[in-house]
């Protein structure tokens, strides 16, 4: 009887373990940036997140550093299903879907509470078009200011003539243009490299790219433009979604929703940090001068009316909501 009763509960034993493991659901996440930037940090702690809010049902491994894809590649990868959630610069998506630029359009929000507004205006439209094409907006967090890096003293605008400027997206390559520069598209993990053997010297970017791609080791100088605060938004596949039951799915956005919260503070956190860590290894922190100044208010001007132009209705229908707010 003993070993009967002992060879039942192992059987029963065995298919709870099989259906347990039948029930958890494992997601890849791919992000672009190392696994020690404040953004990989905030998505290890939204999978944590999730992990604990759905009783272990739904298990997001992140792949940081580009590790499972290439940037260019994520968007693709989350929309086929070879990923099932992914992290992408928002502007990276420009080219494509015209009012992702939204918060690359410099001096149009320059403080973490003007973008926070813009990201209001702009979440529906944009989460709309990634819907059509099977994807959902989960929440997005901006990197800090953006400021110009350069190996030179940079007084004015024609001072950047020459340079090659590294370029990530449709409104850096066209500032490149408009001053004179080279661009050259380059993405945040190859940036590091590039800057050591000299295929760029100069970009514009938060302090935390600086920071991660140890910027010290190749320039010199970093002006705090503060041109824009680009987000970082995170997307899931729809059919992916739609799969998980319904509270594993409000798991995912409760934790989302907690996500941006965190993200956004962190970012605003890591500013002065990185900051304080680029002065510390040499690196000449400076506001811009005020001849530098006046010319990229010009080329700000002139982008934001070739943006409006380029997104047509749906562009200037968010910078109207936006300059509401």
């Amino acid at each position: 009887m003993d070993r009967h009763v002992t060879a039942a509960l192992g059987a029963a034993l065995a298919l709870g373990l099989s259906g347990a493991a039948v029930a958890q659901v494992k997601w890849d996440l791919p992000a672009g940036y190392p696994p020690a930037n404040f953004h990989s940090k905030n998505l290890v702690e939204f999978a944590d997140d999730v992990k604990a809010a759905s009783g272990g049902k739904l298990v997001i491994t992140v792949h940081a550093g580009a590790s499972l894809f290439k940037v260019p590649e994520i968007k693709r990868a989350v929309q086929t299903g070879q990923a099932q959630i992914g992290e992408l610069l928002m502007s990276n998506m420009e080219n494509e879907i015209a009012i992702a630029g939204i918060d690359t359009v410099p001096f149009l929000a320059t403080s973490y509470a003007d973008a926070k507004k813009l990201w209001a205006a702009a979440r529906a439209p944009i989460a709309k078009v990634l819907d059509g094409q099977g994807m959902t907006v989960l929440y997005a967090v901006p990197w800090p200011p953006q400021g110009i890096y350069a190996k030179k003293d940079l007084n004015s605008v024609e001072d950047m003539k020459g340079l090659k400027f590294r370029a990530y997206n449709p409104a850096t390559s066209r500032i490149a243009e408009l001053v004179g520069a080279q661009p050259v598209t380059i993405q945040a993990a190859e940036l590091a490299q590039a800057l050591s053997t000299g295929v760029v010297n100069s970009f514009i970017s938060s302090g935390s790219t600086g920071y991660d791609s140890k910027v010290w080791e190749s320039l010199t100088h970093f002006y705090d433009t503060q041109a824009w605060l680009p987000n970082n938004v995170i997307f899931a596949n729809n059919a992916a979604l739609k799969a998980l039951d319904e509270p594993t799915r409000k798991a995912v956005m409760d934790a989302a929703a907690r996500a941006e919260e965190r993200g956004r503070k962190a970012s605003e956190d890591a500013t002065g940090f990185y900051y304080k860590e680029l002065a510390a290894k040499g690196m000449k922190i400076q506001p811009p001068s005020p001849a530098l100044a006046t010319g990229f208010k010009k080329i700000g001007d002139q982008l934001t009316e070739e943006w409006i132009k380029k997104a047509g209705a749906d562009g200037k229908a968010i910078v109207d909501a936006y300059k509401k707010m």
